[in-house]
């Protein structure tokens, strides 16, 4: 008899280590996730910080593109309403028309060889093309992140912990198919 009571006691003591070992599984990865989102606005104010210097620059030769520098402008408030109070999906949306109206102002700045040339217009280049960088590795970490936490949530037995804690899916950062064409600028 004291045997089966060693015995219940040992699977009780298993389980209860295994239920430990999952929940602060589930947690840790949630808040890994949201460590990655934050890297993410990190990087997106980055970006938003060097679009007005950029703008400017190229302002300077070519002012009569008001247009594209109105666009840009528009574009970069919505992104930084959206980074506020908006979801990820809505983030997203937001980035991505971002991320269109720079590459409209970059292909107006094609079409003037003294602006190409400007060091400050390169050093603001390069600096926006390593943010763009950082941007789209730190949405991969953090899609990936999201992708492992929604898989143990919805496996099994870490489903049953996840519905009893209330650990619910995340939605991923995703991009925009249609926004990955080029840029096309009528003059």
């Amino acid at each position: 008899m004291t045997w089966v009571i060693v015995a219940v006691i040992v699977i009780l003591v298993l389980l209860v280590g295994y239920v430990i070992l999952a929940y602060n599984g589930l947690v840790r990865t949630r808040n890994r996730i949201d460590n990655a989102h934050s890297q993410i606005d990190v990087q997106l104010k980055r970006r938003y910080d060097l679009i007005p210097n950029l703008v400017e620059t190229v302002k300077g030769y070519a002012a009569h593109e008001r247009s594209t520098f109105e666009a840009v402008t528009n574009a970069r408030a919505q992104a930084m309403q959206a980074q506020e109070g908006g979801s990820p999906a809505q983030q997203a949306q937001a980035e991505n028309m971002l991320s269109g109206t720079l590459k409209s102002l970059f292909a107006v700045a094609e079409q003037y060889p003294d602006l190409k040339a400007n060091q400050n217009f390169l050093n603001l280049q390069e600096e926006l093309t390593s943010t763009e960088d950082r941007i789209a590795y730190a949405r991969q970490f953090y899609n990936d992140t999201v992708l492992s936490y929604n898989t143990r949530i919805q496996s099994f037995p870490p489903n049953l912990l996840a519905g009893m804690f209330h650990f619910t899916e995340r939605e991923y950062f995703e991009g925009d198919p249609e926004a990955q064409g080029p840029v096309e600028v009528q003059f």
